[in-house]
């Protein structure tokens, strides 16, 4: 959201304190999740409202995905903007009755101050500051995927943990050195399975989102393992820092990717494919340029400044946009 604050100033629009929200009457509110529509108390509000909405298929058995779901199909007449982050979604909300104008596929963008394409030497010092061994193969797993917000033992399926782990353990036979780089909470499935697998690994909770990017400087490749995304972010993270991305076909990823040119992509739930393609990618190094170049390339064409006139087309008609 501080991203999207940032391209609304840069177009011109007043952004109000959230806080006024219950005392103002007739004004704009964009949110940040559909989440929103778990409930049903925005609608007897006179704002015009927007909203985002990533992820939730319905009728995949997550029941907030079926209730939100349930919640569009009813209110959509009083919904004036959604944004999308991939096709996918575009259509299921399409598919909701929604009036097609008021639906904009903007993908969740990145900035690319944050992330630089990876070295020798940036690989070498990242490496040292976050204990993993120079002989290390590093896979890179960066989200929260475990149920709730403490240890995270339940796994939250829609993220492919178990997927994840299977890939870890096909790997494991294949490559000796395979070490794995968590960040993100509730960790717990993914850590008690790499115990059980005999998988080293380092877990790190970041403070601040923009040192993720140092994280990706250390690894060989970076793994997607979900059932459902809305990103993940980690698309276009993986591809800024010219690290090898394989993924499953979710969320971005069915967009963005172009599989062999820019990463690699499997089917949901295909272990033994994420695994066949991160061999390839840590055995075939010197001829993997081109795809990380091209990879660079989509993320240079995905930052959040790239997507200002998407943004203003979303805002047309929605708030009074001066720029």
């Amino acid at each position: 959201m501080r991203e999207l604050g940032a391209i609304a100033q840069h177009l011109g629009i007043h952004q109000a304190n959230p806080r006024w929200l219950n005392y103002t009457q007739n004004q704009a509110v964009f949110y940040g999740s559909q989440f929103l529509l778990l409930g049903n108390e925005w609608t007897k509000r006179s704002h015009r409202v927007g909203t985002a909405y990533f992820h939730g298929l319905p009728g995949t058995g997550v029941a907030e995905f079926d209730q939100c779901y349930q919640n569009l199909c009813q209110f959509h007449q009083q919904i004036h903007r959604i944004q999308v982050s991939h096709s996918q979604m575009r259509d299921v909300v399409l598919n909701s009755g929604i009036a097609p104008e008021k639906v904009f596929l903007i993908p969740i963008g990145i900035n690319l101050s944050y992330f630089q394409i990876q070295t020798r030497q940036s690989r070498q010092q990242a490496r040292a500051k976050y204990g993993i061994p120079e002989s290390a193969v590093v896979v890179g797993s960066f989200q929260k995927d475990g149920v709730g917000w403490d240890e995270g033992i339940q796994p939250k399926l829609i993220k492919g943990p178990d997927i994840f782990l299977k890939t870890i353990e096909i790997l494991k036979s294949r490559i000796p050195e395979l070490f794995v780089l968590l960040s993100g909470p509730a960790r717990g499935y993914v850590k008690a399975g790499l115990e059980r697998l005999g998988v080293p690994y380092r877990h790190y909770l970041l403070n601040n989102y923009p040192e993720v990017g140092q994280l990706f400087q250390s690894l060989d490749l970076y793994i997607v393992a979900s059932r459902q995304e809305g990103g993940p972010k980690a698309v276009l993270e993986s591809m800024a820092s010219g690290v090898p991305l394989i993924t499953t076909k979710v969320g971005q990823a069915i967009d963005l990717v172009q599989h062999g040119k820019n990463a690699w992509m499997v089917d949901v739930e295909d272990a033994e494919g994420l695994a066949y393609w991160a061999e390839y990618v840590i055995t075939n190094k010197p001829e993997l340029n081109s795809v990380l170049q091209q990879g660079r390339t989509t993320a240079e064409a995905n930052t959040y400044t790239s997507q200002i006139s998407l943004w203003r087309n979303f805002m047309n008609g929605f708030v009074e946009v001066s720029v």
